[in-house]
């Protein structure tokens, strides 16, 4: 085949990363049991990257947990955020209630079960920072 039959490629079709300028690069070659193999595929599918993608990012970052993860615990803490500022106004509603009269809100029991199911919520979060 010549190279007036090639037709040329777009630039969005790369299918390898692009030469580095510092020059060549080294391989590395990681042996794993076959368990090791299932759980970096599973964790790499999770994270939906590749199993070299997932181990180059966790070598080379900062922390013990990678971005998505990171990205994954802000969510949640921004999640947990929404829920809190409702269940402040639904606090407050029922205080009010309770100062006008002399009954307590059957309600409240439910709420402060909220409550508490949030606080364990945020518990767990951040014991997964940790």
């Amino acid at each position: 085949m010549s190279e007036e039959d090639e037709k040329p490629r777009s630039r969005l079709s790369r299918r390898r990363r692009a030469n580095s300028p510092a020059g060549t690069k080294k391989r590395r070659d990681v042996w794993v049991t076959a368990e090791e193999e299932a759980a970096l595929v599973a964790r790499a599918a999770g994270e939906k990257v590749t199993v070299p993608n997932l181990l180059l990012t966790a070598a080379l970052s900062e922390s013990s947990e990678t971005p998505t993860q990171r990205k994954a615990a802000m969510a949640e803490l921004m999640a947990i955020h929404t829920l809190l500022a409702r269940v402040s106004n639904n606090v407050n509603q029922i205080a009010r209630h309770a100062n006008a009269g002399d009954e307590f809100p059957q309600d409240a029991k439910a709420v402060l079960a909220y409550v508490r199911e949030v606080a364990m919520r945020i518990d767990r979060t951040i014991e997964g920072l940790m």
